[in-house]
């Protein structure tokens, strides 16, 4: 583990002081109650993948507002609050962090964006809403890319083409190389495979390691493209 002693979070737990009723939701989940009765380490990049309702989005929003970062997106420094969607998962957990690591971070969280660039207009000049979706996003990650911290996105692909996944890869890696830390969830089988990335499939079991290969959403979408129409005559 000495490799990962300088990462602004190392582990994720139970905060032992505050224990989560299995019961409650969201433990009731199987990924969440897999982090808080067995912990999970993070590297470099860690990157979780799996369908809806497995519980990646409320990890790394619990992960985010932990570190202090603003739930809804942004920085340590963003304050604003729209409606409130979160768990309260971020209650129960505690963050081991490296020795000395950065304390700085930024949130991406695709489903309330719109309401942080709105945010972002009150407090000074920003051209985010002139833009594309897409563009947007990019602009948003690139424009703080001075940031050495934590980075947590959580499902960006939302917003971004083929092209526009191949650039924010490229992005994070160079975010990686200045020493940030990245940690984010994803439907997208093109940033699964952002290299150096642990993966961890998430889903009914809870989670596990996974090669990118042997990923559920990789084998799916080869074997759409291979044949499409296998899968669309079952939808008439």
């Amino acid at each position: 583990m000495q490799q990962f002693n300088t990462l602004p979070v190392r582990r994720l737990e139970e905060d032992p002081r505050a224990p989560l009723e299995r019961s409650t939701w969201p433990a009731t989940l199987a990924s969440v109650a897999q982090i808080l009765d067995h912990g999970l380490d993070l590297g470099s990049i860690t990157i979780f993948v799996g369908d809806n309702g497995t519980g990646k989005s409320t990890i790394v929003e619990a992960l985010a507002a932990a570190f202090g970062l603003n739930p809804e997106g942004g920085t340590h420094s963003a304050v604003h609050s729209t409606r409130p969607t979160e768990s309260d998962l971020v209650k129960h957990l505690q963050l081991v962090r490296g020795l000395g690591a950065s304390k700085r971070g930024v949130f991406l969280r695709a489903e309330t964006m719109h309401g942080h660039f709105s945010y972002l207009e009150t407090i000074g000049p920003s051209s985010l809403h002139d833009q594309s979706h897409g563009e947007a996003f990019l602009d948003f990650v690139s424009s703080r890319s001075g940031i050495s911290g934590l980075w947590v996105l959580d499902e960006p692909e939302s917003a971004l083409s083929f092209a526009g996944c191949l650039t924010l890869i490229n992005m994070l890696r160079a975010l990686k190389t200045e020493g940030s830390q990245i940690v984010l969830a994803t439907h997208s089988p093109i940033l699964a495979a952002l290299p150096e990335a642990e993966l961890y499939e998430v889903g009914a079991w809870g989670l596990h390691r996974s090669a990118y290969d042997d990923l559920e959403v990789v084998q799916n979408w080869r074997l759409f493209l291979n044949a499409p129409e296998r899968y669309l005559r079952h939808l008439e």
